[in-house]
């Protein structure tokens, strides 16, 4: 599989846990001759661990000094542990009590093992790992899985994503709750600044916009929908209601003013359209070497700045004519609800009038009426 894996363009430095191997002695026991002899191999095992790594900690003899002990270990020399013909005297003892050659019960020879051995979930696990160089991660995978050696895998051989790979998976597997999650937060904040359980629809309306913006850019810059871009696009989350918050805020501060709802809804996309651009600009502008892919892996980073310039773009530019259009439509029921639930009797801005009087106007009664620059 490394082998293989070597081939893929854009792959590079591929690495393999099981290529890291020192030498070894490798001892193989024969159950036929030595059950012929009386051996069994927990005797085999012991006589050769004992021979070269000493016994277990526990069980070596101590020499006692005042303040501690120090274990005593016994083993062949170095040299003799190297040397085959001396491993293959040893003898082992047998269920009779006779002392047997190792030689006589088991293979010996020279050989090669992985300098460490790794589990994962009580089984032997080998680690395969690479750089990419352009080519994204999902290409990558998509490649690897579809090598020779792949398919099938070996009997009791199982595939474990890690690394990237791993986050990528759980990153997919979670995001969809996560941008729900997201949403919600963002629809109980809004409920709580404007106390009411229908105006921030009219301002989550830029959500979709945004998100099919992203993956058009994404689809146009033939990149693909992977952990970056996912990023990007729960960071448009954040970035795109601002805009309509601008809009919504300002209509119903005008609102509140006694403006009429149409003139209010268009003085707010006049008022609002200059700082709308400066932000949406000012941050399109930042993402734009990302997207370019300078500096040091680029062509990683890429996707999540598509995504934002995309989903930006597209919704700065419908949200100045979406948001102000649902917003009257909401605002509409608003009132609507208030009235009908509450028997509102509260005069709709539709029909409320300025009406000029000089400073010093009196009622029939005698009650004088002071206006504020000519109108009350």
């Amino acid at each position: 599989l490394e082998k293989q894996m070597r081939q893929i363009p854009g792959l590079v430095e591929v690495t393999s846990s099981e290529s890291l191997v020192k030498p070894e002695i490798v001892i193989v026991p024969n159950p036929a001759r030595a059950a012929d002899l009386g051996v069994s191999v927990q005797a085999i095992a012991r006589t050769a661990s004992l021979a070269l790594i000493g016994d277990l900690e526990s069980n070596l003899a101590k020499f006692d000094l005042p303040d501690r002990q120090i274990p005593i270990r016994v083993q062949l020399d170095p040299a003799s542990r190297d040397d085959i013909e001396t491993l293959k005297n040893l003898r082992v003892p047998s269920q009779n009590g006779t002392l047997v050659p190792i030689a006589a019960v088991a293979d010996i020879r020279l050989g090669s093992g992985p300098a460490q051995i790794d589990r994962f979930n009580r089984s032997r696990q080998v680690s395969l790992g690479g750089n990419l160089q352009g080519i994204s991660l999902g290409d990558a995978m998509d490649k690897v899985k579809a090598l020779p050696a792949m398919n099938p895998l070996p009997p009791g051989v199982s595939e474990e994503p890690a690394g990237d790979a791993e986050i990528m998976r759980d990153i997919f597997s979670r995001f969809f709750s996560a941008l729900g999650l997201a949403v919600l937060s963002i629809y109980a904040i809004l409920v709580l600044l404007y106390n009411s359980f229908l105006y921030p629809f009219g301002i989550l309306v830029a959500l979709p916009l945004s998100i099919g913006g992203a993956l058009m850019g994404l689809l146009i810059g033939q990149k693909e929908l992977g952990l970056f871009a996912l990023i990007g696009i729960v960071l448009l989350m954040g970035l795109v209601t601002k805009n309509a918050i601008l809009l919504v805020d300002f209509a119903l501060a005008h609102q509140q003013e006694g403006m009429p709802q149409f003139k209010a809804v268009i003085q707010a996309g006049v008022s609002r359209l200059r700082p709308i651009l400066m932000t949406s600009v000012s941050t399109v502008a930042g993402m734009i070497p990302i997207a370019l892919e300078w500096g040091a892996a680029g062509e990683v980073r890429s996707p999540m700045a598509i995504a934002v310039i995309g989903g930006f773009t597209t919704s700065t530019l419908l949200t100045l004519v979406v948001v102000p259009v649902l917003f009257t439509y909401v605002d509409n029921l608003v009132r609507w609800t208030r009235k009908t639930l509450f028997g509102s009797n509260t005069q709709d801005s539709q029909d409320l009038v300025e009406v000029e009087v000089e400073p010093e106007q009196y009622l029939s009664n005698g009650t004088s009426v002071a206006a504020s620059n000519g109108k009350f």
